[in-house]
Formats: structure tokens, C-alpha cells, sequence
């Protein structure tokens, strides 16, 4: 975060300045209204004598009216424009962290926790620099124009007596200041929480409905809200409690003038006109003294919305290799696994252990196991979504670690299990917002994953906007669509993780058909918990707590009457089952 604010300020800090300079000259020109008037009283004790001054003073009034007019707009857009500016700056750094944090860290960290840091955090920041620009400057420029011109122009004495009960109060509003930090973090937590529920909530909707749990949410949501309730109105008590500190102070000021200053224009030390016009200052200290606990009040919530987003932002990333332009070419080569151990770092257990694979360039692996065995796992460290030990993992005889991380994600095209899709056309989803792609390559690549013929039924062909994560479609739909980048990718490493579990045994059977004249010439990874998907790789390997406990094809693996026999026979088994009941 302090990079960023640095950045921020050494990029605006002119017009900074310049509105600066706009506050001060407001500040400034807002002290000759009351002036004025004071004198036009002193005036008008002989209107004939003092026409002329009278007229002058009316003009310079005018004038000073348009004056703080034209002073104003200024500063009060820079403020709002360098606000904006900073929000704008913390939002594209927060997607940057986004996208390039570690796998790891941000599975640490709920959805909703992440949708506060863009909104709620943002907001408040957003607003202490706007409030620290716009009305601290102002505090400060009031206190010092005002009580200069005040004990110049008026009496020394009186200025000191009647700002006294100002200091009191701002030394009161600093000390009540931490009763409103402590209630807004309390705040803070109560609506991340809150948040982090509704997102989880939207996305289990389905389910909640499935098993009829919508009063169970329903009184959890109340719950949390109630909570949140709860802390706000504290936030509001303690902020109700500098208000009242504020009316109090303004009120002893006006008493002490009156009393003050009416003795002083009896024994003639001062005029009519300016105790009227000292009057008039006093006014002009109830929007500083007003705006204190408020600013105050912006910079603590910015402080904790501060130190947030700087805890997030300084979460690990991925470390990038730069990628030269020389080194935009094809991966390929031979993929050998050596010994590879690995355990995610909340967990103690090892996810891989000790294993070695060696799959030929233009060959097919075929992957199986129970839930939880590391087939995923192992397809995540390929791509190097997470942390990969030195000396484990090669391609074409290179660490994949002294591989730059762009090209490898650019070489390997993964269809992942979860088959996520974004709110938007079925195009863009195939392409993946990629612009190199022609129309007719990605309708090619629908025909080639069997989802064509469904496409074209509906009503803007591969243009249909699809619902967020694909609501609209059915889960065999939602795969074969996935399915369709690996067609329309030229990488010559192809990697589906359980990708055709949703799909009907004769679309299936056409789809890999597809697939393998498509990865003749490529290596080709297939995870699967079918033994349909994978039984016709060049080798097939059996995953059980991380460790490979079976390897070959295979017909070889079905005579050897182990784990993946096992699956075999319960697989037929169901399938004939399955085939009866029809």
C-alpha cells in the first residue's frame, strides 16, 4: 500500500498543491463578508457622511462573493478527481494481487472477505484522503487565518477568551476519537462476515433450496445482520457524542462574546461593528470545529481499511521469469516426474509422495483414483499453480522451475473440473477473451466437442450470453463447452482433469474419439474417476493417498486383479445396471 500512496502522490502532488493554494485563498476570501458588514454597521451611524464607503463596501462585498465563488469549484473538483484517482489506483492494484498471488494464499481467504477488500475498504479509504484533503486542509487553514485575523483585526484578549472552550473541545474529540476506532473495527468484522455469507449463500442457492434449509439462512443472515446493526449504532453513539461536544463548545463561545465583548464596546476598546463582525468569525469556526470528529472519525476507518489491504497486498505472489521475446515457442519435449513429494501448506499429510512418471512427448497418460487420491493435485504443480521443488518435475529436459511461468500456461491448455464459465457469450467463453481466434475456428471447435448442434438451437447461436457460471446450461452442456478450448488451442500439452463426468456414454464415446485425432501428435494427460475416459492411453496410472500403487495399461491392469480391476468391475457392473433399468 505504500508504494501505491507514493505512486499516487508523486504522480498528483502539482495539483495537489494548486488546490492547496485554492482551500487557503477560500479560507481567506471568507473572512472579508463579516468584516465588511461590521463596518457598513459602523457606517450607517451617519449615512449621508459615509455614502460613498458605504456603496465601496457593498461593491467589495459583491466582488468578494464572486471571488469565493470562483475559488471554490476548483478545489472542490481536484478533491473529488484525486479521490476518485486513488480509489481507481488501489482497485487495479488489489485485481493485480488478485491474479498474481499463490494459489495457497488465496484459498486462505473467503470471497466475500475479498468483495469487502474492493468495495467497503476501498470506499473508506477513498473517503479519509477525501476528507484529509477537502476538510482537514480547510480545519487547518480556518484555525490559522481565522484566529490571525480575528486577533488583528478585533482583540487579542477577546479572540483568546472565547477560543478557548474550541481547544478544549478538539482536545476532547481527540480522546473520544479511539471509542469510535474501537467500535468501527468491531463494525468492520461484523460486515465482512455478513458478506462473506451472502456470497456463500448465492452460491449455494440451489442446494439451499434443494433441501428446504431457506429458514435456517434465513435466521443466520438475521442473526449476522442484527450484529452488524448493533456495532453501526455504536459507531453512531460515539459519533452522536462528538456532535453534542461540538453544540456545547459553540454555545460557551457565543455566551463568552456576548459577555466579553459587550463590556468591551461599553468602554469603547472595540466598535459596534466589530464585535458584530467577531460575532461573524466565530460562525465561520462551526464548520471546521463540525467537520473535526468526522475527519477524525474517516481517518481511523482509513487506517484500518489501510492496514487490510496492506496485509493482503503484501501476500505472496507467483514468481514470474521474465519471458524474453526469443522464448515465445512451443513447449515440448518429454514430461518426467521424478520423485515428486508435495503437501499443501495448511495440511500436514502429503497430497503426492514419491512419484515418478515419465510420459513421452506425443503420448497420452491416463490418470485414476478415489476423491482425495492427488489426481488434481498433481495436474496443478504441472501448470505450477502452486509451489514446485527444485529437480522434480522437467519438460524437454528443463527444470520446470527455470521455465518461465507464462510459457508454460501459455504451452499446456487445461480443462478444469470445475468447467467454470464467465457471464458472457459462449464465444468469448470458448476463446477465453482471446482476439486471435476467427469465428469460424471456435464454431469448428463446437462441432469437434459435440456441443454444436445444441448451440446453434438457441436463439443467438454462439453469441447467447450465458447466465454467471454457466446457470443457464445443463452440466454435460457446460463440459462440452470447456471442452471446446482444448480443440481450438494449438498447445501441444493438453491436460482434462475429470472433465467428462457429466456426459452421456454415446456422446462420450464420440468426444474422445475427437479427442485423440486431435492429440495424435500431442501429450495428453487424461484424470479421470471413469475408466471409460482413460482405458486407451499409453499408460494409465492408479492413485490412492497420494502414491501411485498401480501402473500400465490397460489390459494389463485388468488382469492384475488390484485397484483398478476394482474399478473396472464396479464400473460394468453399474453401467449393466444402468442398461437394465432402461
Amino acid at each position: 500500500m505504500k508504494t501505491i500512496v507514493i505512486r499516487f502522490f508523486k504522480k498528483h502532488y502539482f495539483y495537489i498543491i494548486i488546490q492547496t493554494i485554492f482551500i487557503f485563498l477560500n479560507i481567506y476570501f471568507a473572512t472579508f463578508p463579516a468584516k465588511i458588514i461590521g463596518n457598513l454597521i459602523d457606517l450607517l451611524y451617519d449615512i449621508s457622511a459615509n455614502q460613498k464607503d458605504i456603496i465601496q463596501n457593498i461593491i467589495f462585498l459583491f466582488l468578494t462573493s464572486i471571488g469565493l465563488l470562483v475559488v471554490r469549484f476548483p478545489w472542490r473538483f481536484l478533491v473529488t478527481y484525486h479521490s476518485r484517482s486513488l480509489e481507481k489506483e488501489i482497485k487495479n492494484s488489489l485485481f493485480k494481487q488478485l491474479v498474481k498471488m499463490k494459489m495457497n494464499e488465496i484459498q486462505e481467504i473467503k470471497n466475500g472477505e475479498i468483495m469487502s477488500y474492493f468495495t467497503k475498504d476501498t470506499k473508506e479509504i477513498r473517503s479519509a484522503f477525501y476528507n484529509l484533503e477537502s476538510y482537514g486542509t480547510r480545519i487547518i487553514a480556518t484555525f490559522f487565518i481565522y484566529t490571525i485575523t480575528m486577533a488583528q483585526g478585533v482583540n487579542l484578549g477577546l479572540t483568546a477568551t472565547t477560543l478557548l472552550p474550541i481547544l478544549i473541545t478538539s482536545y476532547l474529540i481527540v480522546k473520544i476519537k479511539k471509542y469510535v476506532e474501537n467500535s468501527f473495527k468491531i463494525s468492520q468484522q461484523y460486515y465482512t462476515e455478513l458478506s462473506e455469507y451472502v456470497q456463500e449463500s448465492t452460491d449455494a442457492i440451489r442446494t439451499t433450496k434443494a433441501y428446504s434449509q431457506e429458514g435456517n439462512q434465513l435466521k443466520d443472515f438475521i442473526r449476522k445482520n442484527r450484529n452488524l446493526k448493533t456495532a453501526n449504532d455504536a459507531v453512531d453513539v460515539h459519533s452522536t457524542l462528538l456532535t453534542t461536544c461540538i453544540n456545547v463548545c459553540f454555545g460557551l463561545c457565543y455566551a463568552i462574546s456576548i459577555i466579553v465583548g459587550s463590556k468591551l464596546v461599553l468602554e469603547q476598546t472595540i466598535t459596534i461593528g466589530d464585535f458584530v463582525a467577531f460575532n461573524g468569525y466565530i460562525g465561520l469556526f462551526i464548520g471546521p470545529v463540525s467537520w473535526l470528529p468526522s475527519t477524525i472519525s474517516k481517518w481511523k476507518r482509513g487506517q484500518i481499511s489501510y492496514k487490510r489491504l496492506d496485509k493482503f497486498l503484501s501476500l505472496e505472489k507467483e514468481k514470474y521469469l521474465l519471458l524474453e521475446p526469443k522464448e515465445e515457442r512451443d513447449l515440448k519435449g518429454d514430461i518426467k516426474i521424478s520423485h515428486l513429494s508435495f503437501h499443501y501448506p495448511s495440511h500436514l499429510e502429503s497430497a503426492l509422495e514419491d512419484i515418478n512418471i515419465t510420459i513421452p512427448q506425443g503420448k497420452t497418460l491416463g490418470v485414476i483414483g478415489t476423491v482425495g487420491s492427488g489426481k488434481t493435485t498433481l495436474a496443478n504443480l504441472l501448470l505450477r499453480l502452486y509451489s514446485v521443488p527444485d529437480n522434480m518435475i522437467y519438460i524437454g529436459d528443463t527444470d520446470i522451475n527455470k521455465i518461465p511461468v507464462e510459457m508454460i500456461r501459455k504451452n499446456i491448455c487445461y480443462i478444469t473440473q470445475d468447467n467454470f464459465l464467465f457471464s458472457n457469450t459462449i464465444e468469448k467463453n470458448i476463446s477465453l477473451f482471446r482476439k486471435e481466434y476467427s469465428e469460424r475456428e471456435i464454431i469448428k471447435s463446437t462441432k469437434e466437442a459435440m456441443i454444436y448442434d445444441e448451440i446453434q438451437g438457441m436463439n443467438d447461436g454462439i453469441h447467447t450470453v450465458i447466465g454467471e457460471r454457466g446457470v443457464d446450461l445443463s452440466g454435460g452442456q457446460k463440459q462440452r463447452i470447456a471442452v471446446s478450448r482444448a480443440f481450438l488451442n494449438s498447445s501441444d500439452i493438453v491436460v482434462f482433469d475429470d472433465t467428462f463426468s457429466a456426459l452421456d456414454n454415446k456422446t462420450e464415446e464420440k468426444l474422445l474419439e475427437n479427442i485423440k485425432k486431435m492429440t495424435q501428435n500431442k501429450t495428453c494427460i487424461i484424470i479421470s474417476s471413469r475408466i471409460s475416459d482413460i482405458k486407451d492411453a499409453d499408460e494409465i496410472i492408479v492413485l490412492e493417498s497420494g502414491k501411485i500403487i498401480e501402473r500400465g495399461t490397460h489390459q494389463s491392469l485388468i488382469e492384475k486383479e488390484g485397484k483398478y480391476n476394482k474399478f473396472y468391475r464396479q464400473q460394468i457392473s453399474q453401467k449393466e445396471k444402468d442398461t437394465n433399468e432402461k
